[in-house]
């Protein structure tokens, strides 16, 4: 199974999507959906499957803006919404253990570069580090993967 976390939100983004999904073997099954994941993993019981989470930094990208609502960031509690957050990554962790499919979770290093000029991005930086720390922790492996390279770290 592959989970999608990414939402289309305009023309641009909908090209992007489609481009990934004419991509994708025929024969894999596809799932769009961005929160409540553990359900989805909770439901795989087969141990001959294989899930392809793509991605969680999407995921909380999306998770943000749902709990931001049409505020504006500036005016976010950001430490609530990491709650929020962490209440998902938890219960997401406990399914993956839990399931007995081979799980791959994608995700994206953002706390290697500078520290950002505003608000949103310091805190999506470090909300989405604090997630990665969280996952790798629970995870049996954990691999870098840079220029298509990889490198085991766990």
């Amino acid at each position: 199974m592959y989970i999608a976390t990414s939402q289309i939100f305009d023309e641009e983004m909908a090209a992007r999507i489609q481009h990934h999904r004419d991509g994708r073997p025929a024969h894999w099954r596809t799932t769009e959906r961005w929160q409540h994941l553990d359900e989805l993993i909770t439901a795989a019981n087969d141990p001959q499957e294989a899930i392809l989470l793509e991605c969680i930094t999407t995921m909380v990208t999306n998770l943000l803006f749902a709990l931001g609502g049409d505020s504006d960031p500036d005016s976010w509690d950001y430490a609530a919404m990491e709650q929020s957050i962490e209440g998902e990554i938890r219960s997401l962790i406990a399914a993956c253990q839990r399931c007995p499919a081979k799980i791959v979770l994608v995700t994206n290093e953002v706390g290697m570069g500078i520290v950002p000029e505003n608000r949103l991005a310091r805190h999506f930086r470090d909300i989405a580090g604090r997630v990665n720390q969280r996952l790798a922790a629970a995870a049996d492996e954990v691999w870098l993967v840079v220029s298509g390279i990889g490198v085991k770290i766990k």
